[in-house]
Order: structure tokens, then C-alpha cells, then sequence
């Protein structure tokens, strides 16, 4: 396949899964294209013009010619300037590497991530937190992200992958809608009713089973075993963690637990305080489980695909 199509193909499922639906990714995105129009000309040449038809900023070609072809990716969870040197020293060794894929973002792709944390706000809705609340209390969270991103070396990565002319790309919240929607799917199918029910069901999962043998697997952190899970919240997608206040507005909602890759301590303190159960099912098995998703469908194609970084392999074809 070619790069562009690999990334090509990753937009798609991710916009397939998308939280806000299809009705919505593309009312986002024609609104993207409003505020393009709307630009001077000396500002649309600093525009990433990949957003009018691609709604994740943290999903990109970071590297080299979308024409290439690529028959074996290098994959794994954090793709840095490390990970370029061993891809190269693969090559050195019988194993050329034509792409690699990151999961978390680098780059401009991470200089932006805050951008896709609106997701989150129609997540919110989606539970039953007015849209207009959802907004109010997601603002301050995405401009502290913002700000957070500034001071990081962003293109430490990516500066090695062109000096080493190695491809690199990057699928996050793409990658993470899928782990999302195929988490939630199975909670609202099954309804686990106490929170070791929870655990069990996400033990089943070969990623989490593996990352439970490792040391890593999924573990109550606002709870007991015993207590009942009520509405369970799948909360995996949408850059970052959000805002400490959804907490209160996710109980009254009537979310009873949260299912999450992982949680800051705040926000923990949160979800205790208004009597919402946390699952923390694990960071680097529920983004192997969400790129797992992705990569079954290069496989499909032919692509071989070489683990590393912390990505659990498991192929569902």
C-alpha cells in the first residue's frame, strides 16, 4: 500500500467510530472549512490544510512521500527518536522498515493535539451533560493543554526520521475512537453488573490479559469490587484528559462508573467526591487494543507488521 492510503484508511475508521457520528464529524468539518475560508491569505499559509477533509490534528503524515510504497511498517505505542534508530538498525539487519507508526502523536501533530480535545465535548452530551455545559467546563482544560504543549521538543522524532529517511506517521484519536467505540459496544451489550464483573469482561481481551500477566492489567481505583457499576462511561478518546469538573455533571447524568486508559490524581479525587466508580483498564493495552483494530485492516492488505514500543500485538483476522 501506499503511505498516503495507510493514512488514508486510518481517517476513515476513525470517522467510522467517531463518537459525534457521521452527521456530526461532517458538520465539524464543514465548519473547518468556514473558518478556512474565512482566513487572510498570510494566514492560510500557516494552515494545515490536511484538516478539511481529516477531523483528528494528532493523525498525520509526519515524514516522507505519501507515494511511497510501504510493505512493512514498524508500529508501536511512542515512536521516538529511539525507535527511528532501531528501525533503521532493522534495516541493517535484513529487515528494511518502509513506515513507521506511531500511536501518540509527535510533531505538529502533537503541537496541535488540543485541538481534537472538542471531541470531548459531544462526548459529554452524548451522556447526558448539556452541550452548552460541556463547553463551559472543557474550556480552560483546553487552552491549559494548550499551553502545556508549548515548551516540548516536537520535532526530535521527526528530525531523526528525515535524517535517517525513515517514513513516520502517527494515529491517535483515529486509533483511540476505535477502542472506544468497541469498549463501549461491549459494555452496553453485556451490562457487567458489579465492578469485578468489569474486570473480568476486560480480561477476556487478549491486550488486557497479557497486560494483567505483565503487571499492567486493569485495576479499580474509585471503589470496591463489589459495588455495582450502573452506567459505565467509556473514557479513552479525545487527545487527553479533560476537565476534573465533568465529574460532577457525569453523576448527575447518571454515570455510575468510568472506564479509562488512565487517570491524574485529581481527577481520581473528583470522581470519588461525586460517587463515580473508576476502572482504570490500562494505558498501553487499551491503545494496543484500539491500534490492534487499525492494524488488522493493514494486515488484510498484506502489510507486515512489526511490534514494538509497548504495543501488545493481537490479530483478530
Amino acid at each position: 500500500m501506499k503511505i498516503r492510503e495507510i493514512y488514508d484508511l486510518a481517517v476513515k475508521l476513525g470517522m467510522n467510530k467517531d463518537p459525534r457520528g457521521e452527521e456530526g464529524v461532517r458538520a465539524f468539518l464543514a465548519k473547518e472549512r468556514e473558518r478556512y475560508e474565512e482566513l487572510k491569505e498570510d494566514e492560510k499559509a500557516e494552515y494545515d490544510t490536511e484538516k478539511l477533509n481529516n477531523p483528528y490534528a494528532d493523525t498525520r503524515i509526519l515524514f516522507g512521500d505519501p507515494e511511497r510504497e510501504a510493505g512493512r511498517v514498524f508500529v508501536g505505542i511512542d515512536m521516538e527518536a529511539a525507535e527511528v534508530l532501531l528501525a533503521d538498525r532493522l534495516g541493517e539487519k535484513g529487515r528494511p522498515i518502509d513506515l513507521i507508526i506511531a500511536h501518540h502523536p509527535e510533531g505538529r501533530a502533537i503541537a496541535e493535539l488540543y485541538e481534537v480535545m472538542h471531541l470531548q465535548e459531544d462526548i459529554l452530551a452524548r451522556f447526558g451533560v448539556p452541550i452548552n455545559v460541556a463547553e463551559g467546563i472543557l474550556t480552560s482544560r483546553i487552552s491549559e493543554v494548550k499551553r502545556g504543549l508549548m515548551p516540548l521538543n516536537h520535532f526530535r522524532a521527526v528530525d531523526a526520521a528525515r535524517l535517517l529517511d525513515i517514513p513516520l506517521m502517527c494515529v491517535h484519536t483515529a486509533a483511540d475512537n476505535l477502542v472506544t467505540d468497541h469498549l463501549q459496544r461491549l459494555f452496553d451489550e453485556r451490562k457487567p453488573d458489579r465492578l469485578s464483573d468489569v474486570l473480568k469482561l476486560l480480561k477476556e481481551i487478549p491486550e488486557y490479559k497479557t497486560a494483567a500477566a505483565q503487571g499492567a492489567g486493569p485495576t479499580v481505583v474509585v471503589g470496591e469490587k463489589e459495588r455495582r457499576a450502573g452506567k459505565i462511561f467509556v473514557d479513552m478518546t479525545g487527545g487527553t484528559s479533560g476537565s476534573q469538573d465533568a465529574y460532577a455533571k457525569l453523576a448527575v447524568a447518571g454515570v455510575g462508573t468510568v472506564v479509562g486508559m488512565h487517570m491524574k490524581e485529581e481527577h481520581r479525587k473528583e470522581a470519588e467526591k461525586n460517587n463515580i466508580n473508576v476502572v482504570i483498564a490500562g494505558h498501553m493495552a487499551s491503545d494496543s487494543l484500539g491500534m490492534n483494530l487499525f492494524l488488522d485492516e493493514l494486515a488484510r492488505e498484506g502489510i507486515e507488521i512489526v511490534a514494538g514500543s509497548g504495543l501488545i500485538r493481537v490479530a483478530r483476522t
